[in-house]
Protein backbone atom coordinates (compact mmCIF):
# COMPACT_ATOMS: atom_id res chain seq x y z
CA UNK A 1 0.00 0.00 0.00
CA UNK A 2 1.47 3.42 -0.79
CA UNK A 3 1.61 6.54 1.03
CA UNK A 4 -0.32 8.77 -1.42
CA UNK A 5 -3.14 6.21 -0.87
CA UNK A 6 -3.28 6.74 2.81
CA UNK A 7 -3.34 10.68 2.57
CA UNK A 8 -6.11 9.77 0.28
CA UNK A 9 -8.63 8.14 2.70
CA UNK A 10 -8.36 11.48 4.31
CA UNK A 11 -10.35 13.65 1.96
CA UNK A 12 -13.39 12.58 -0.18
CA UNK A 13 -12.87 13.01 -3.99
CA UNK A 14 -15.65 13.90 -6.37
CA UNK A 15 -15.74 12.56 -9.71
CA UNK A 16 -17.04 11.46 -12.83
CA UNK A 17 -15.94 9.82 -15.99
CA UNK A 18 -17.87 11.39 -19.07
CA UNK A 19 -16.40 11.49 -22.95
CA UNK A 20 -19.17 13.32 -24.70
CA UNK A 21 -20.96 14.74 -21.87
CA UNK A 22 -22.82 18.30 -23.24
CA UNK A 23 -24.56 19.31 -19.64
CA UNK A 24 -23.14 18.76 -16.52
CA UNK A 25 -25.07 19.46 -13.30
CA UNK A 26 -24.43 21.77 -10.66
CA UNK A 27 -24.34 19.69 -7.85
CA UNK A 28 -21.41 17.62 -9.51
CA UNK A 29 -18.04 18.74 -8.18
CA UNK A 30 -16.09 17.73 -10.31
CA UNK A 31 -15.69 16.15 -14.21
CA UNK A 32 -13.99 14.03 -15.83
CA UNK A 33 -13.07 15.81 -18.96
CA UNK A 34 -12.18 13.45 -22.05
CA UNK A 35 -12.38 13.79 -25.28
CA UNK A 36 -12.11 11.74 -28.31
CA UNK A 37 -8.70 12.49 -29.74
CA UNK A 38 -8.87 13.40 -33.67
CA UNK A 39 -6.62 12.68 -36.23
CA UNK A 40 -3.11 12.30 -35.32
CA UNK A 41 -4.17 12.30 -32.05
CA UNK A 42 -5.10 15.89 -31.76
CA UNK A 43 -7.50 16.90 -28.80
CA UNK A 44 -10.40 19.35 -29.40
CA UNK A 45 -10.62 20.27 -25.53
CA UNK A 46 -7.23 19.74 -24.21
CA UNK A 47 -4.14 21.31 -25.20
CA UNK A 48 -1.36 19.62 -23.63
CA UNK A 49 2.15 21.67 -23.71
CA UNK A 50 4.94 18.94 -24.06
CA UNK A 51 7.72 18.92 -25.90
CA UNK A 52 7.79 16.33 -28.74
CA UNK A 53 10.87 15.38 -30.46
CA UNK A 54 10.52 15.27 -33.75
CA UNK A 55 12.25 12.11 -35.27
CA UNK A 56 15.42 12.23 -36.94
CA UNK A 57 15.46 11.65 -39.91
CA UNK A 58 17.32 8.20 -41.93
CA UNK A 59 20.92 9.06 -43.26
CA UNK A 60 20.94 7.57 -46.73
CA UNK A 61 24.41 7.13 -47.96
CA UNK A 62 23.40 7.54 -51.70
CA UNK A 63 21.60 10.58 -51.24
CA UNK A 64 22.99 14.03 -50.59
CA UNK A 65 20.92 16.77 -48.69
CA UNK A 66 19.42 19.60 -50.72
CA UNK A 67 20.97 22.72 -50.54
CA UNK A 68 19.11 25.12 -49.91
CA UNK A 69 16.31 23.58 -48.26
CA UNK A 70 16.41 24.90 -45.24
CA UNK A 71 13.36 25.92 -43.02
CA UNK A 72 13.72 29.32 -42.41
CA UNK A 73 13.32 30.19 -38.64
CA UNK A 74 10.02 31.56 -37.34
CA UNK A 75 10.41 35.29 -37.43
CA UNK A 76 9.34 37.10 -33.87
CA UNK A 77 5.43 37.75 -33.70
CA UNK A 78 4.58 40.66 -31.90
CA UNK A 79 1.44 40.11 -29.30
CA UNK A 80 -1.70 40.90 -30.32
CA UNK A 81 -2.89 44.44 -28.44
CA UNK A 82 -6.27 42.79 -27.86
CA UNK A 83 -5.01 40.05 -24.92
CA UNK A 84 -7.74 39.83 -22.88
CA UNK A 85 -9.05 38.17 -25.37
CA UNK A 86 -7.18 34.99 -26.54
CA UNK A 87 -5.91 34.72 -29.57
CA UNK A 88 -7.47 31.66 -32.08
CA UNK A 89 -5.88 28.49 -31.20
CA UNK A 90 -4.70 27.66 -34.73
CA UNK A 91 -2.15 30.55 -34.01
CA UNK A 92 -1.43 29.26 -30.23
CA UNK A 93 2.01 28.28 -31.27
CA UNK A 94 3.05 31.55 -31.96
CA UNK A 95 3.00 32.50 -28.79
CA UNK A 96 3.16 29.76 -26.30
CA UNK A 97 6.30 27.31 -27.21
CA UNK A 98 5.49 23.72 -27.07
CA UNK A 99 9.32 22.83 -26.63
CA UNK A 100 11.70 24.07 -23.93
CA UNK A 101 11.89 23.37 -20.04
CA UNK A 102 9.16 25.94 -19.16
CA UNK A 103 5.98 24.28 -21.71
CA UNK A 104 7.52 20.61 -21.83
CA UNK A 105 5.12 19.43 -18.84
CA UNK A 106 2.51 21.72 -18.93
CA UNK A 107 -1.21 21.19 -19.95
CA UNK A 108 -3.91 23.36 -20.22
CA UNK A 109 -7.75 23.68 -21.20
CA UNK A 110 -7.73 25.46 -24.75
CA UNK A 111 -11.76 24.91 -25.46
CA UNK A 112 -13.27 28.16 -23.89
CA UNK A 113 -16.65 25.68 -23.50
CA UNK A 114 -14.79 22.94 -21.24
CA UNK A 115 -13.16 25.67 -19.26
CA UNK A 116 -16.93 26.80 -18.54
CA UNK A 117 -18.21 23.31 -17.48
CA UNK A 118 -14.94 22.87 -15.51
CA UNK A 119 -15.46 26.22 -13.57
CA UNK A 120 -18.78 26.06 -13.06
CA UNK A 121 -18.42 22.38 -11.29
CA UNK A 122 -15.31 23.59 -9.47
CA UNK A 123 -17.20 26.78 -7.90
CA UNK A 124 -21.06 25.88 -8.67
CA UNK A 125 -24.22 27.85 -7.80
CA UNK A 126 -24.65 28.40 -4.03
CA UNK A 127 -21.03 29.47 -3.78
CA UNK A 128 -20.57 33.04 -2.55
CA UNK A 129 -17.36 35.14 -2.03
CA UNK A 130 -14.77 32.81 -2.40
CA UNK A 131 -11.08 33.15 -2.63
CA UNK A 132 -9.73 31.21 -5.98
CA UNK A 133 -5.79 30.96 -5.87
CA UNK A 134 -5.10 29.65 -9.15
CA UNK A 135 -1.52 27.65 -9.53
CA UNK A 136 -0.19 26.95 -13.40
CA UNK A 137 -2.65 28.73 -15.17
CA UNK A 138 -1.27 28.86 -18.29
CA UNK A 139 -2.48 31.10 -21.30
CA UNK A 140 -5.75 31.43 -18.94
CA UNK A 141 -8.47 30.09 -20.63
CA UNK A 142 -10.05 29.12 -17.18
CA UNK A 143 -9.07 31.76 -15.47
CA UNK A 144 -11.51 33.52 -18.02
CA UNK A 145 -13.89 30.75 -17.33
CA UNK A 146 -13.63 31.39 -13.68
CA UNK A 147 -13.92 35.30 -14.22
CA UNK A 148 -17.37 34.83 -16.22
CA UNK A 149 -18.95 33.20 -13.42
CA UNK A 150 -21.93 35.19 -11.90
CA UNK A 151 -19.72 37.78 -9.73
CA UNK A 152 -21.36 36.63 -6.24
CA UNK A 153 -19.73 33.38 -6.58
CA UNK A 154 -15.51 34.78 -6.42
CA UNK A 155 -14.44 37.77 -4.80
CA UNK A 156 -10.68 37.15 -5.61
CA UNK A 157 -8.55 35.05 -7.93
CA UNK A 158 -4.61 35.19 -7.38
CA UNK A 159 -3.40 33.76 -10.02
CA UNK A 160 0.30 31.81 -9.92
CA UNK A 161 2.39 31.89 -12.85
CA UNK A 162 5.96 32.86 -13.62
CA UNK A 163 6.37 32.24 -17.86
CA UNK A 164 6.56 35.19 -19.39
CA UNK A 165 4.83 33.88 -22.79
CA UNK A 166 1.62 33.04 -20.57
CA UNK A 167 2.14 36.37 -18.31
CA UNK A 168 2.34 38.23 -21.52
CA UNK A 169 -1.88 36.94 -21.84
CA UNK A 170 -2.58 36.92 -17.96
CA UNK A 171 -1.53 40.43 -16.65
CA UNK A 172 -4.11 42.01 -18.90
CA UNK A 173 -6.65 40.35 -17.01
CA UNK A 174 -6.24 42.46 -13.58
CA UNK A 175 -6.53 45.46 -16.00
CA UNK A 176 -9.90 43.99 -16.88
CA UNK A 177 -11.48 42.51 -13.73
CA UNK A 178 -10.42 44.60 -10.69
CA UNK A 179 -10.94 40.74 -8.67
CA UNK A 180 -8.00 39.17 -10.31
CA UNK A 181 -4.50 39.72 -9.30
CA UNK A 182 -1.72 38.03 -11.25
CA UNK A 183 1.57 37.51 -9.10
CA UNK A 184 4.99 35.93 -11.22
CA UNK A 185 5.18 33.20 -8.72
CA UNK A 186 5.55 29.79 -9.14
CA UNK A 187 3.03 27.14 -8.08
CA UNK A 188 5.34 24.63 -6.68
CA UNK A 189 7.48 26.89 -4.87
CA UNK A 190 6.76 26.59 -0.77
CA UNK A 191 7.68 30.34 -0.73
CA UNK A 192 5.11 31.38 -2.98
CA UNK A 193 2.51 30.50 -0.76
CA UNK A 194 4.66 32.43 2.17
CA UNK A 195 4.82 35.17 0.52
CA UNK A 196 1.02 35.05 0.20
CA UNK A 197 1.03 35.76 3.80
CA UNK A 198 3.45 38.06 4.26
CA UNK A 199 1.97 40.50 1.52
CA UNK A 200 -1.40 40.30 2.61
CA UNK A 201 -2.88 38.87 -0.20
CA UNK A 202 -5.40 36.15 2.79
CA UNK A 203 -5.91 38.72 4.96
CA UNK A 204 -9.24 38.57 4.28
CA UNK A 205 -9.72 35.08 4.12
CA UNK A 206 -11.57 34.03 7.29
CA UNK A 207 -10.41 30.73 9.85
CA UNK A 208 -12.55 27.84 10.05
CA UNK A 209 -12.78 25.46 12.54
CA UNK A 210 -11.74 21.86 11.33
CA UNK A 211 -15.02 20.85 12.39
CA UNK A 212 -16.56 22.63 9.70
CA UNK A 213 -15.47 23.17 5.70
CA UNK A 214 -14.37 26.48 4.77
CA UNK A 215 -16.48 27.53 1.97
CA UNK A 216 -14.84 30.50 1.39
CA UNK A 217 -11.02 29.42 0.09
CA UNK A 218 -10.54 27.03 -3.27
CA UNK A 219 -7.28 26.06 -4.94
CA UNK A 220 -7.29 25.02 -8.04
CA UNK A 221 -4.61 23.66 -10.44
CA UNK A 222 -3.97 22.23 -13.55
CA UNK A 223 -1.19 19.75 -12.49
CA UNK A 224 2.10 19.30 -15.11
CA UNK A 225 2.75 16.34 -16.69
CA UNK A 226 5.74 15.81 -15.43
CA UNK A 227 6.98 14.02 -12.00
CA UNK A 228 6.86 17.38 -10.24
CA UNK A 229 3.12 17.40 -10.99
CA UNK A 230 2.50 14.59 -8.84
CA UNK A 231 5.07 15.20 -6.17
CA UNK A 232 2.35 18.68 -5.76
CA UNK A 233 -0.49 16.97 -5.47
CA UNK A 234 1.08 14.38 -2.59
CA UNK A 235 2.80 17.38 -0.88
CA UNK A 236 -0.63 19.39 -0.96
CA UNK A 237 -2.28 16.22 0.19
CA UNK A 238 0.31 15.79 3.42
CA UNK A 239 -0.58 19.10 4.50
CA UNK A 240 -4.08 18.51 5.35
CA UNK A 241 -3.17 16.18 8.55
CA UNK A 242 -1.14 18.98 9.76
CA UNK A 243 -3.35 21.54 8.58
CA UNK A 244 -0.04 23.25 7.28
CA UNK A 245 -0.41 25.44 4.26
CA UNK A 246 -3.78 26.65 3.08
CA UNK A 247 -5.30 24.48 5.68
CA UNK A 248 -4.62 26.47 8.16
CA UNK A 249 -7.99 28.75 7.10
CA UNK A 250 -9.96 24.93 7.48
CA UNK A 251 -10.96 22.29 5.36
CA UNK A 252 -10.57 23.78 2.01
CA UNK A 253 -11.61 22.01 -1.23
CA UNK A 254 -8.63 21.58 -3.97
CA UNK A 255 -9.52 21.20 -7.18
CA UNK A 256 -6.88 19.92 -10.14
CA UNK A 257 -7.10 19.06 -13.53
CA UNK A 258 -4.78 16.22 -14.07
CA UNK A 259 -4.10 13.37 -16.26
CA UNK A 260 -6.11 10.08 -16.07
CA UNK A 261 -2.90 8.61 -15.36
CA UNK A 262 -2.73 9.99 -12.02
CA UNK A 263 -6.18 9.90 -11.44
CA UNK A 264 -5.62 5.96 -11.70
CA UNK A 265 -2.37 6.23 -9.56
CA UNK A 266 -4.14 8.42 -6.12
CA UNK A 267 -7.71 7.05 -6.55
CA UNK A 268 -6.06 3.01 -6.37
CA UNK A 269 -7.31 0.67 -4.77
CA UNK A 270 -4.42 -1.65 -2.19
CA UNK A 271 -6.06 -5.14 -3.57
CA UNK A 272 -4.80 -4.10 -7.03
CA UNK A 273 -1.34 -4.91 -7.60
CA UNK A 274 -0.72 -3.63 -11.46
CA UNK A 275 1.80 -1.13 -10.32
CA UNK A 276 3.03 1.42 -7.49
CA UNK A 277 0.00 3.25 -6.94
CA UNK A 278 -2.28 0.68 -8.00
CA UNK A 279 -5.45 1.71 -10.16
CA UNK A 280 -8.89 0.06 -9.02
CA UNK A 281 -10.81 -1.93 -11.60
CA UNK A 282 -13.99 -0.73 -10.66
CA UNK A 283 -12.84 2.88 -11.29
CA UNK A 284 -14.19 3.75 -14.73
CA UNK A 285 -10.93 5.55 -15.43
CA UNK A 286 -9.48 2.66 -15.27
CA UNK A 287 -7.54 0.76 -17.96
CA UNK A 288 -4.89 -2.22 -17.83
CA UNK A 289 -3.05 -0.07 -21.15
CA UNK A 290 -0.52 2.73 -20.04
CA UNK A 291 -1.60 5.41 -22.05
CA UNK A 292 1.29 8.04 -23.40
CA UNK A 293 1.37 11.29 -22.65
CA UNK A 294 1.12 12.95 -26.04
CA UNK A 295 -1.69 15.71 -27.05
CA UNK A 296 -5.34 14.35 -26.58
CA UNK A 297 -5.22 11.22 -24.16
CA UNK A 298 -7.55 11.65 -21.50
CA UNK A 299 -7.73 14.30 -18.63
CA UNK A 300 -9.59 14.26 -15.43
CA UNK A 301 -10.63 17.06 -13.60
CA UNK A 302 -11.55 16.30 -9.66
CA UNK A 303 -12.05 18.01 -6.29
CA UNK A 304 -10.53 16.56 -2.82
CA UNK A 305 -12.04 17.41 0.31
CA UNK A 306 -10.39 16.97 3.49
CA UNK A 307 -12.73 14.82 6.14
CA UNK A 308 -13.31 15.89 9.58
CA UNK A 309 -11.53 12.58 10.82
CA UNK A 310 -7.72 11.78 9.68
CA UNK A 311 -6.35 9.07 10.25
CA UNK A 312 -3.00 10.76 10.31
CA UNK A 313 -3.16 12.97 13.51
CA UNK A 314 -1.37 16.30 13.65
CA UNK A 315 2.33 15.93 14.81
CA UNK A 316 2.67 12.03 13.60
CA UNK A 317 3.23 12.33 9.68
CA UNK A 318 6.74 11.70 10.68
CA UNK A 319 6.11 8.24 12.41
CA UNK A 320 3.90 7.78 9.60
CA UNK A 321 6.56 8.09 7.08
CA UNK A 322 8.99 6.35 9.01
CA UNK A 323 6.88 3.13 9.45
CA UNK A 324 5.92 2.64 6.32
CA UNK A 325 9.05 2.95 5.02
CA UNK A 326 11.12 0.78 6.70
CA UNK A 327 8.24 -1.97 6.51
CA UNK A 328 6.96 -1.90 2.97
CA UNK A 329 10.47 -3.03 1.96
CA UNK A 330 9.48 -6.57 3.29
CA UNK A 331 5.84 -6.40 1.14
CA UNK A 332 5.56 -10.21 1.05
CA UNK A 333 6.68 -10.70 5.03
CA UNK A 334 3.82 -11.21 7.55
CA UNK A 335 3.59 -8.46 9.70
CA UNK A 336 4.88 -10.86 12.93
CA UNK A 337 8.34 -11.13 11.00
CA UNK A 338 8.75 -7.81 10.08
CA UNK A 339 7.40 -5.49 13.15
CA UNK A 340 11.01 -6.59 14.84
CA UNK A 341 12.71 -4.59 11.46
CA UNK A 342 11.10 -0.86 13.04
CA UNK A 343 14.13 -0.70 15.80
CA UNK A 344 16.08 -2.72 17.63
CA UNK A 345 13.66 -4.59 19.96
CA UNK A 346 10.88 -3.51 18.18
CA UNK A 347 9.64 -6.80 18.57
CA UNK A 348 7.78 -6.11 21.92
CA UNK A 349 5.36 -4.33 19.29
CA UNK A 350 3.78 -7.50 19.42
CA UNK A 351 2.15 -7.13 22.99
CA UNK A 352 0.16 -3.81 21.83
CA UNK A 353 -1.44 -5.35 18.87
CA UNK A 354 -2.24 -8.63 19.59
CA UNK A 355 -1.16 -9.41 23.09
CA UNK A 356 -3.73 -10.73 25.80
CA UNK A 357 -4.59 -7.46 27.26
CA UNK A 358 -5.56 -6.58 23.89
CA UNK A 359 -9.54 -7.00 23.36
CA UNK A 360 -9.99 -9.47 21.13
CA UNK A 361 -12.02 -6.77 18.47
CA UNK A 362 -9.16 -4.48 18.61
CA UNK A 363 -6.46 -6.84 17.50
CA UNK A 364 -3.93 -6.81 14.87
CA UNK A 365 -3.73 -9.80 12.46
CA UNK A 366 -0.04 -10.58 12.87
CA UNK A 367 -0.21 -12.77 10.11
CA UNK A 368 -1.06 -10.55 7.30
CA UNK A 369 1.40 -9.49 4.73
CA UNK A 370 2.91 -5.87 4.62
CA UNK A 371 1.41 -5.88 1.50
CA UNK A 372 -2.38 -6.96 2.58
CA UNK A 373 -2.35 -4.36 5.34
CA UNK A 374 -5.50 -2.18 5.45
CA UNK A 375 -5.38 1.22 6.18
CA UNK A 376 -6.40 0.28 9.77
CA UNK A 377 -3.56 -2.25 10.27
CA UNK A 378 -1.41 0.40 9.56
CA UNK A 379 -3.11 3.04 12.06
CA UNK A 380 -2.25 0.09 14.99
CA UNK A 381 0.66 -0.26 14.01
CA UNK A 382 1.96 3.28 14.33
CA UNK A 383 0.11 3.85 17.10
CA UNK A 384 2.11 1.06 18.97
CA UNK A 385 4.95 2.59 17.54
CA UNK A 386 3.88 6.07 19.03
CA UNK A 387 3.44 4.47 22.71
CA UNK A 388 6.32 2.55 22.69
CA UNK A 389 8.70 4.09 25.38
CA UNK A 390 11.65 2.72 23.46
CA UNK A 391 11.09 4.39 19.41
CA UNK A 392 13.91 5.93 18.36
CA UNK A 393 13.16 9.78 18.61
CA UNK A 394 15.35 9.90 15.31
CA UNK A 395 13.42 8.90 12.25
CA UNK A 396 15.70 10.09 9.59
CA UNK A 397 15.81 6.74 7.34
CA UNK A 398 19.23 6.66 5.83
CA UNK A 399 21.46 4.11 3.13
CA UNK A 400 24.01 2.35 4.30
CA UNK A 401 25.99 4.18 2.14
CA UNK A 402 25.73 8.09 0.36
CA UNK A 403 25.16 8.80 -3.23
CA UNK A 404 28.68 9.77 -3.68
CA UNK A 405 29.63 6.45 -2.77
CA UNK A 406 27.85 4.87 -5.06
CA UNK A 407 29.56 7.29 -7.98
Amino acid sequence: MSFPLLLRRSFSTSIRCSYRTKNIPEDIVAEALTTQPTRRGRSEDIQSIKNIKPEAEPQIASTPKAVGKRKPRKANIPLPVNRIDLPPRSTWRNYFPTSGMAFKSRISIANPETAALVADSFVPSGSRDKVVVEAYPGPGVLTRALMQLPKERIRKIIVLEDVEQYLNFLNPLQEADPRVQVLPMNGFSWDTYHQLDVQGFLDDVENIPWNQSNPYLHFISHLPMDVLGEQLLAQLLRCAPEQSWLFKYGRISMSYLMHDWVWDRISASPEHQARHFYPDATNPAYSLKTENRRRGTPFIAGTFRPLEHQIIQPGMLDKWDYCLRKLFVLKSTPLKDAVGHLAPGSDALKSYLAGDDVPPDQRTDMTKSIRKMSVEDWAAVVGAFDRWPFAPEELLITDSFSRDDRI
